[in-house]
């Protein structure tokens, strides 16, 4: 199981970050939600970016390009094996940053990626 970040967690059931989280734990990994809302998704409190975490396989984003600049430190610093930047979050300055940290990532949908086996 790939312990998985969700920056851009949100308790509103409407939010491709709320499916995912609730996929993601439905299918046994271990989720780590942040963002800027207060609540819980999934069983699992989202919380600012401020504990970085060492476990963390995957990061799943679903914040657009010019709200992540001011998390790019926090990305570099957790160190996943890779990022998943889902369908509005492509950013090119992030994937310069990820290459610099040999960080992996990929242009894809988290919900199709965990739906198709390929996550």
């Amino acid at each position: 199981m790939k312990k998985t970040l969700i920056i851009g967690a949100s308790p509103d059931p409407n939010r491709y970050a709320y499916k995912a989280a609730h996929m993601l734990t439905g299918r046994g990994h271990e989720i780590v939600n942040v963002g800027i809302k207060k609540g819980k998704v999934a069983g699992v409190e989202i919380e600012k970016p401020v504990d970085v975490y060492k476990d963390i396989d995957t990061i799943t984003l679903y914040i657009g390009p010019s709200t992540q600049p001011e998390y790019f430190d926090y990305i570099v610093a957790t160190k996943p094996q890779r990022v998943i930047f889902n369908p509005g979050t492509e950013n090119v300055e992030l994937q310069r940053v990820l290459d610099a940290n040999d960080i992996e990532y990929t242009e894809a949908c988290t919900l199709v990626l965990l739906t198709t086996g390929q996550y």
